[in-house]
């Protein structure tokens, strides 16, 4: 066991970009395998024959997916190959080929291929989404096409995310495969992460000649990959490589190739997720005016105008027989709320029934068509019959749709409020820019104001004070200081000078910066981040199983239910079950049980079990990304409000990860100033990272140079594992540890060894100092506790979680800070693979445990973890291996994690409590169960409105974490500055 994790690991470090395959992806491998080994994995393509339809494949994919340590299986009957996912540690190559011929068919290798694992994710829009049957029904087309490896779609979105293989399958074939089951798919992404693609828009006059010139001198540009012109409205698409071109230069070649006849610009983006979004909006909101129209009349031609002397005369007029005038008139308003208001739950009940996935649009058709049709059944009855008195149910079906469109209406408002988190991610880049225009030796040329998104790799940037970043890149000049907090949450601004990374989005504070832009477009850090956050809202956590669970069974039950009920009050009064006094006077037994069966037709609502989960995901994840808490999903979600034990990595985790100077100590009388002069000319040359914070320290005494020059160093010498010497203004000149100084004979005074020893129970690494023969000094380096460290561990205890220190530095050091921020359990020289292998020691013990680490040395260990938490990584945020990326280097911010994935789970039981305790109450209640008693009767419109009542409630539920606060806790944690001497 243990050789087979140290393979794992071993391949996990030279495979670092594939710490996780998928986000949400649960590969197919034994319950005994461990996080690390789920990288570990391998293709195989193959080359099938005798293979002759469709059948052939689906029993090859389930003879191959039911051995061991198979992750994915896909066949192509049309080329007659197979391709294999599978982790070699529990199934070989062998027994693939064995398993495979065992049902019939001759499989052999395909001799010179080799193949890496491909995967592309695409998101795609799906239009009139309804219910979580209509998501299931979704999910399910897209498993069932060969060469989708994963697929989630979100009610709450209207999203769909999948991983697919490019090589078995396209992009075009997923929006045919949606369409085909009667549902709008607008492309979102393709997953084509190293293409990018800009709409321009042309103004000028359309010839022939001159859109020829135009499409072959944008091809003849390197990196142009794809051109298409809509000449009707004006709109050119490229495909391009960011790396190697961009849009401002195909705007200058458009502008130059038609000789300024032709003006390009950016596209006016119309079709965003904004404007979709509004759109469905006012889309609702219409069709309830609308209905509301009609409604009104026939609600007070039936509920009111009958109470009112003078109209109730001219209502009750009958007109043939004994139809009459307010008949004909609930009949003639209300049609138009059936048939052209209602029309879209016609539309989807025959798209959910054709593919046999009933949904709530089945529920509402059934519903509104009994009180309908019955309505016009009692009409004509009454028109052909001298005796027969009808009651009509008109109002029943026209107000039942006006209340479900009402609560469509609210849904979707506030639906729209859970995504807020991306749109104020996309509003923070700036709109305009200015390019700079240098010279080959850096002077500025020229100004120009650009739009933002027309910025290219390498392009210098002026950056005002006040003005938004507008790009990632670094500073080549000017010093300021630059407002985080947007991106990382960090509360005061970061000083930025020369040779500083800045991010696109962030506040420039007080200073003119230029900066070199080095991430544009998808690739920026913004743009990841608002990735992250899509993909993690669109990650099912593993308690929306239920929801999946139940909306199979759902709608049947409940049309099953209404029949039921229906048919027993129906029984029931035929039978002289009850007294005639229950029967209502404007009613007789069948109509009361017809009310009773359209209740609880109506009453039940599967959106709102749908809504549950998702709702929560989103608003819990989107608030996290303000407080720069980048959660990757329900199912890291899910996983940390049940952290009981968290395992800290030391140096970068529980410290700041940087060597400082914290104290200096002469034993000669000498200028501290001079001291360090010939300190730091002695380890300039030196590359060890003790070396580097003596220099960084010993220039905070010529703050007056930006880059100071030290004297210059003769005769320099590095001893490994001891230290350097040199001779500096003529004098000889060692640092170095205590062995340095006593191989070359050095005297250590007594109380300098004391001291020494000390030291090294506080966690500081000592150099010596020697001039000429003289122990002349003693510089203490320290890499510091992180501020508040001692606070969160304690906060950690007071919530039972236990904390346990790992760290590959020596027992001494390890136990000192241990010691001094309250942890009891330690384990020190670990290396890498010892930490993962303590991560599942901690689980087979029965802990749920979560890795901070700072997602480099750590990251088996934060695979391994049941979370993953990455501190402190700073737009690192795409090779994360962590479930959690912490923006900020501060520990609180495990805290919020942990609280915030609490807060957002009790959110979700909440939600499903509701969403249960309404269905399991209301439906009873529209059965009439307390009727016999109370004499209470759910009117079918009311039925309705509480219906949608409950979406939006559950809705309104997971708003409430918007208002989530951290923990009063920390805000006690004083955050002091390391202080050096």
């Amino acid at each position: 066991m243990a050789t087979s994790k140290l393979l794992a690991l071993a391949c996990i470090r030279n495979e670092s970009s594939s710490y996780r395959d998928s986000l949400t992806s649960t590969p197919k491998y034994p319950k005994v395998l461990s996080g690390p080994v789920k990288s570990c994995s391998r293709a195989l393509l193959l080359s099938v024959k005798g293979m002759t339809c469709s059948a052939c494949a689906v029993s090859i994919e389930k003879a191959i997916k039911r051995l061991p340590g198979i992750h994915d299986a896909v066949v192509d009957v049309l080329n007659n190959r197979a391709q294999v996912l599978f982790y070699p540690f529990f199934v070989n190559e062998e027994t693939i080929l064995e398993a495979i011929e065992d049902v019939g068919f001759k499989a052999t290798l395909v001799p010179g291929e080799t193949i890496e694992k491909s995967t592309q994710v695409c998101r795609i829009r799906i239009n009139k989404l309804t219910c979580t049957s209509c998501s299931s029904t979704v999910e399910k087309t897209f498993q069932a096409i060969q060469g989708v490896q994963n697929a989630h779609v979100t009610l709450a979105t209207e999203e769909a995310e999948v991983h697919y293989d490019p090589r078995i399958l396209s992009y075009n074939q997923l929006l045919k495969a949606i369409e085909d089951t009667g549902f709008e798919a607008i492309p979102i992404s393709t997953g084509e992460d190293i293409v990018s693609k800009i709409h321009l828009h042309l103004d000028g006059l359309y010839t022939d000649h001159s859109v020829s010139m135009i499409e072959s001198s944008l091809q003849a540009l390197p990196g142009v990959l794809d051109i298409d012109l809509d000449p009707s409205i004006h709109k050119i698409s490229i495909s391009y490589k960011p790396a190697m071109t961009g849009p401002r230069n195909f705007i200058k070649m458009i502008e130059s190739t038609a000789s300024g006849h032709f003006k390009a610009r950016i596209f006016p983006e119309g079709e965003g997720r904004e404007a979709q979004k509004q759109a469905e909006i006012k889309k609702y909101y219409r069709s309830f005016l609308w209905s509301l129209a009609f409604t009104i009349p026939v609600f007070l031609t039936s509920m009111v105008f009958m109470y009112i002397p003078g109209i109730k005369n001219v209502l009750d007029t009958k007109i043939v027989n004994m139809l009459t005038t307010g008949e004909i008139i609930r009949w003639v308003l209300s049609t138009p709320v059936q048939f052209i208001v209602g029309r879209r739950f016609y539309t989807g009940s025959y798209k959910a029934l054709r593919i046999g996935s009933p949904n709530m649009d089945v529920l509402i058709a059934l519903g509104t068509n009994a009180a309908y049709f019955y309505s016009v059944y009692s009409v004509l009855r009454a028109a052909l019959s001298p005796y027969f008195i009808g009651k009509d149910f008109f109002e029943t079906s026209s107000m039942l749709i006006s209340f479900i469109l009402l609560g469509k209406y609210l849904e979707v408002l506030a639906k729209g409020k859970t995504s807020e988190a991306i749109a104020k991610l996309l509003d923070l880049a700036p709109e305009t820019a200015t390019l700079l225009t240098m010279d080959e030796e850096g002077n500025v040329i020229s100004e120009e104001e650009i739009d933002s998104r027309l910025i290219q790799t390498n392009d210098v940037i002026k950056i005002i004070p006040g003005a938004k970043v507008a790009s990632d890149g670094y500073v080549l000049w000017g010093k300021s200081y630059v407002n985080e907090s947007m991106i990382t949450g960090e509360a005061w601004p970061v000083a930025k000078r020369e040779g500083d990374t800045v991010t696109g989005g962030t506040l420039n504070e007080n200073g003119v910066l230029h900066i070199k832009a080095t991430r544009v477009g998808s690739e920026s850090a913004l743009a990841q981040i608002v990735r992250l956050v899509e993909s993690a809202q669109m990650a099912k956590a593993p308690v929306q199983k239920f929801a999946d669970r139940a909306s199979k069974y759902f709608v049947p039950l409940v049309i099953i239910l209404s029949f039921s009920t229906w048919l027993a009050w129906y029984l029931a009064g035929n039978f002289h079950g009850y007294p005639e006094s229950w029967i209502p006077s404007s009613m007789d037994s069948f109509e009361l049980a017809l009310q009773f069966g359209i209740s609880v037709m109506v009453i039940a609502c599967p959106c709102a079990l749908g809504l549950a989960t998702p709702t929560a995901v989103m608003v819990g994840t989107g608030v996290g990304a303000s407080q720069g808490v980048l959660i990757k999903g329900g199912q890291a979600l899910e996983s940390t409000h049940k952290v009981n034990c968290i395992v800290f990595d030391k140096t970068g985790t529980m410290t700041i990860g940087k060597p400082v100077v914290v104290s200096t100590k002469l034993l000669k009388n000498m200028v501290l100033r001079d001291f360090y002069e010939l300190v730091a000319a002695t380890e300039a040359h030196s590359e060890h990272p003790l070396a580097k914070a003596i220099i960084e320290y010993a220039s905070k005494f010529r703050e007056d140079e930006e880059n100071p020059m030290w004297p210059e160093a003769q005769d320099f010498v590095s001893i490994t594992g001891h230290g350097v010497k040199a001779i500096v203004r003529n004098k000889e000149i060692m640092v170095g540890n205590k062995s340095l100084m006593l191989d070359n004979n050095i005297d250590i005074p007594p109380d300098t060894e004391e001291m020494l020893t000390e030291t090294e129970g506080m966690a500081q690494t000592e150099i010596l100092v020697s001039v000429d023969g003289e122990l002349t000094g003693v510089l203490s380096i320290s890499d510091p506790l992180k501020p508040g460290a001692h606070e969160v561990i304690s906060i950690l205890k007071s919530m039972q979680i236990r904390s346990i220190l790992v760290t590959g530095d020596n027992w001494g050091t390890a136990k000192s800070i241990a010691s001094e921020v309250g942890i009891e359990t330690v384990i020190a020289e670990a290396k890498p693979e010892q930490k993962a292998e303590k991560v599942e020691e901690l689980q087979a013990s029965g802990y749920t445990v979560a890795m901070v680490g700072d997602g480099i040395n750590d990251s088996p260990a934060l695979v391994a973890a049941d979370v993953g938490m990455a501190i402190g990584a700073g737009t690192d945020i795409a090779i994360e291996a962590a479930d959690i990326v912490l923006m900020k280097s501060n520990l609180e911010d495990v805290i919020t994690a942990i609280d915030l994935s609490r807060k957002t789970f009790s959110r979700i039981l909440i939600n499903y409590i509701w969403a249960l305790g309404y269905n399991l109450l209301g439906i009873p209640i529209a059965a009439g169960a307390i009727f016999p008693t109370t004499r209470f009767r759910l009117s079918p419109w009311i039925a309705g409105a509480a219906m949608a009542t409950s979406s939006v409630s559950v809705v309104c539920s997971s708003l409430l974490l918007k208002n989530y606060k951290k923990p009063k806790r920390l805000n006690k944690i004083e955050i002091h500055e390391i202080l050096t001497e």
